[in-house]
């Protein structure tokens, strides 16, 4: 049984379904409750956009820069994901 993320997260399985194949709290998010509310229509590619470890380090760099992450500028590839996952 999925953990309850309280009222924020619609459905509580699609959001830990996409939090284990690696997607980020913010994409899952966003999937979870589109998938539960029938006045949004979740996006054609639902969900499948390209991996972070299949982008460039300057990818990642300009994504971190949109969200907001601090830091990013000193952080390797492998942090940048991180960072991206986990905002």
């Amino acid at each position: 049984m999925a953990k309850d993320h309280g009222n924020q997260i619609k459905n509580d399985d699609t959001y830990e379904e996409l939090r284990d194949q690696g997607y980020s709290k913010e994409k899952s998010a966003r999937i979870a409750n589109a998938q539960n509310n029938s006045a949004q229509q979740p996006s054609k590619k639902e969900g499948k956009s390209r991996k972070y470890e299949d982008r460039t380090k300057d990818e990642l760099y300009q994504r971190a820069k949109e969200v907001g992450i601090d830091g990013r500028s000193t952080m390797n590839k492998d942090e940048l994901i991180d960072a991206l996952r986990n905002h």
